[in-house]
Formats: C-alpha cells, sequence, structure tokens
C-alpha cells in the first residue's frame, strides 16, 4: 500500500501576527507551493532523507549554503517529531496501533525562511500519512493543536496558532482565537469563507536568503505577558481589522481591505523591528501602487492589485531586488 499525502503552503490575509496572542486572523491555504510526503509499508521503520538533509558538499562553501538554507539538522527531526507525537497522542487515547512497520520520505518546493509555513507543512502532510496507514481519525482542531505543539514542545519551534489552523483546513478561514474559547474548548473559533470572495492577491517572496521565521519576534512575547499597553493595544488593533476585513471581503469592498492590509503592516513596523531586507520588499511592491503585508513572519509579503498591467508592472518591478511574484491558486 502505497500513501501520499500533502499540505500547502499558506498566507495569512490579515491580522497575523494576532494569532498568538489571542487574536483573530484570516488566512489561506494556496498550492503553488506544497509538501509531499510518501508512505509504504517496510520491514522496519525507516525515515528518508530529502535535499534538506544532505551530508555529502562539492566543497565547503556548498556545506555552508546548506547551513544558511536549512539549518544543521534539515527535515528528518521534522518527520521524527511528528511521528513521536502521532504515537503520545495514540497511546494517550488508547488508540490501539497495530504492530506494522513503514518507510516514510518527503518532498517539498515551499520556498524556505520566507515565512510560507514550509516546516508545518511537512508535519502536517507527515500526519495526514499516518492517519491514512493506521485507519486513525483526528478532529481538526485537534490535529492542528497536535501539529502546534509538534513544534513547539518537540522541536522548539516558534509557532503561532493560524499557520497549523489554515493547513489542516485549507481553503480561505477566518480565526478568532479569543483567550475564554480556548480555555473552554481547547481551541478557537474557525469558520471557512468563500475563496472567490477575494479580490485580485499576489505573494511575492525573496530569493535571496531570508531570515529564519521567528528571529523578528522580538520580545514582543515577554511585553504582552507583562502587560505593556503599547503590544496589547496592537494586538486589539490586529483583531479588529480582521473583523473589518471580513465585512470588506463578504461586501465585495477590494479598496477597504487594500487599506487595511496595509495598516497591518505599518502598526507591525512600529512594533517589530523589521530587517532592511523585507522592509525593502514592502516598499517597492508599495510603489508600484499595490498593498503589502507580511504572510507571516517576514521573507514574503501579500497583498490586493487592481488589474494584469498592474501585476505585471509589480513582477517586473520586484525582479530587480530578488523577489519572485505569483498568483496564489487557493487550495481546498
Amino acid at each position: 500500500m502505497l500513501i501520499q499525502t500533502r499540505a500547502c503552503a499558506r498566507a495569512a490575509l490579515i491580522g497575523n501576527p494576532s494569532d498568538g496572542y489571542f487574536g483573530k486572523t484570516i488566512s489561506f491555504a494556496f498550492d503553488n507551493f506544497s509538501a509531499t510526503v510518501t508512505l509504504w509499508e517496510s520491514p522496519e521503520i525507516v525515515l528518508l532523507p530529502s535535499r534538506r538533509d544532505d551530508s555529502v558538499f562539492p566543497d565547503i562553501d556548498a556545506l555552508a549554503e546548506d547551513v544558511k538554507l536549512f539549518g544543521y539538522y534539515g527535515g528528518i527531526r521534522l518527520l521524527k517529531a511528528a511521528i513521536k507525537t502521532f504515537h503520545d497522542h495514540t497511546r494517550k487515547n488508547g488508540i490501539k496501533l497495530d504492530d506494522r512497520k513503514f518507510t516514510i520520505r518527503y518532498q517539498t518546493d515551499i520556498p524556505n525562511l520566507v515565512g510560507l509555513s514550509g516546516s508545518s507543512a511537512i508535519i502536517t502532510a507527515t500526519y495526514r500519512a499516518l492517519m491514512a496507514f493506521y485507519g486513525v481519525h483526528i478532529p481538526k482542531p485537534e490535529l492542528a493543536n497536535i501539529i502546534r505543539e509538534t513544534e513547539q514542545t518537540e522541536l522548539g519551534i516558534t509557532a503561532g496558532l493560524q499557520d497549523r489552523v489554515i493547513q489542516v483546513y485549507e481553503g480561505l478561514v477566518y480565526m478568532d482565537f479569543d483567550k475564554t474559547l480556548i480555555e473552554k474548548q481547547g481551541y478557537g473559533l474557525y469558520e471557512n469563507l468563500d475563496p472567490t470572495l477575494l479580490p485580485p492577491v499576489y505573494i511575492a517572496y525573496r530569493t535571496d536568503l531570508s531570515e529564519m521565521s521567528g528571529v523578528f519576534h522580538n520580545n514582543i512575547k515577554a511585553r504582552f505577558n507583562a502587560g505593556e499597553k503599547l503590544v496589547v493595544d496592537a494586538m486589539k488593533f490586529w483583531a479588529e481589522i480582521t473583523d473589518q476585513a471580513r465585512a470588506a471581503l463578504e461586501s465585495g469592498d477590494a479598496a477597504t481591505l487594500s487599506r487595511l492590509m496595509d495598516a497591518n503592516f505599518d502598526k507591525r513596523a512600529s512594533l517589530y523591528q523589521l530587517s532592511e531586507g523585507n522592509l525593502r520588499m514592502v516598499k517597492a511592491a508599495r510603489a508600484c501602487g499595490v498593498s503589502a503585508k507580511f504572510t507571516g513572519s517576514g521573507g514574503a509579503i501579500i497583498g490586493v492589485y487592481e488589474d494584469e498591467a498592474q501585476f505585471k508592472r509589480l513582477k517586473s518591478e520586484l525582479a530587480k531586488i530578488s523577489v519572485e511574484v505569483i498568483k496564489p491558486h487557493i487550495v481546498g
């Protein structure tokens, strides 16, 4: 039995980074890029390496570049962590797995280190493969939580809430991470929206080396936990504009959505330390007349454009600073 599963890249349309602070966001999954996991029965448990797990290099420069791109541990650690937490979940919930063993491998074309949730896509695809192989069902809200815990607890990866939710649910999703609701039921309110409500949006990402997710989160978490008004008010602002953006989507008001997306980024820039490369990308996009905000932690941006002529100009101008521009194809 050959099982193949995948999880797609994701982009936060509005509201991030409030998802880590009991806020609200709207995100979508798109299949221009994805992570694929293939699994089949075998005599032993075998984890096969992929490109980011290379141990042979033509020269020392290639090794150094590989470490910059993928770190010291590659992607095998993601498979190991997912399999381990899957095992823990089944044991904890009294789910008995049969004694079959498997070989598993992954492939991904999600651009690395640009805030499109490449790591969580590999873990999500791995969970889908394991669930299919062993015939285990995990409800979507619970699955999103487990994937986040896999990253945070097992791997020490900075992980907000929305990334795992959108990669599990797919499509276009409104998320409310209200603290009281999460404490009551263990997860937030997740509602699928009609993807056809979206005006034309682009995604642009840096093709030069970008900062690893979480690098520019600064000390915001500590300041939020300490109740600093500036930070707490910013999280409320992002939650509020998410509701405004949903209303704009549902009324077909692309201009208001675009303005809110710009405001999302501008508030972030006033609070976080952002890299010069990321700021340059946003400024270049806005100079073309489009809105621009981060899709995640930095390295990729999203915005609304008006027509094909504007998109072509955007693509041409951003290519000058090593930034690729695409039209996302929403999946789910």
